[in-house]
């Protein structure tokens, strides 16, 4: 029962999640459109809760909106397709993503009056980890389904011949402690027969000498 309720739970949250996406593609073109209902005086501004936007070295609020915009729907969309992509490739979405996002915060957080200048340089370490990483899972998918080359089959069959190995030399030395432990048993039970005989021998010529003297 209580797995039951969490599955429902599960697939409640991820429909609410994935109707949130695609809201939030199908009003992409409405979006784009709100710098056109912002003020163009160079000297307005906006305040949202408290937070004052201006103009940040554009000539107005409507050219730094639309500025923002060209940077932030490509970002969402990239975000939403990377969570949602099923290829093995998806991992390389991150580099355009995060070229974004750099680009997005050099404008808000940026002193200068240049934009789309450092980000590239931001990029080289994320581009030096997924490059090498999406890489190497294309040469392992194509030794495996061009050139029949399945690296994980051969290591679960070379484990499997391991462990085969690991069995028979224990199943050996059980058998070679068996086979001692007999030897042994033999080897006592010999040397108490000899003992017993030697006992009897002695008994019966003690029985012999007492007979003689009387």
């Amino acid at each position: 029962m209580n797995l039951e309720r969490k599955n429902k739970n599960l697939a409640r949250r991820r429909f609410f999640i994935e109707s949130i996406g695609l809201i939030l593609i199908a009003l992409t073109p409405f979006i784009h459109k709100i710098h056109e209902f912002l003020p163009r005086d160079p000297d307005s501004t906006i305040d949202i809760f408290g937070f004052i936007i201006d103009n940040n070295g554009f000539t107005n609020l409507s050219a730094y909106f639309w500025f923002l915009l060209n940077k932030l729907i490509p970002l969402y969309l990239l975000i939403i397709w990377f969570f949602t992509c099923k290829h093995w490739w998806y991992h390389i979405i991150l580099i355009p993503l995060c070229m974004y996002a750099f680009q997005i915060f050099e404008v808000v957080y940026s002193e200068d009056d240049w934009v789309d200048t450092e980000n590239v340089l931001w990029l080289l370490p994320i581009c030096m980890v997924v490059i090498p990483f999406v890489y190497f899972i294309r040469l392992k998918l194509y030794d495996k389904y061009v050139h029949g080359i399945d690296l994980e089959a051969m290591d679960a069959e070379l484990q499997f011949y391991k462990e085969k190995e690991d069995l028979k030399d224990t199943t050996s030395a059980y058998s070679n402690a068996e086979a001692t432990n007999e030897n042994e048993d033999l080897s006592e039970e010999e040397s108490s027969k000899t003992l017993s005989k030697l006992f009897h021998q002695f008994q019966h010529s003690l029985k012999n000498l007492f007979n003689f003297f009387l």
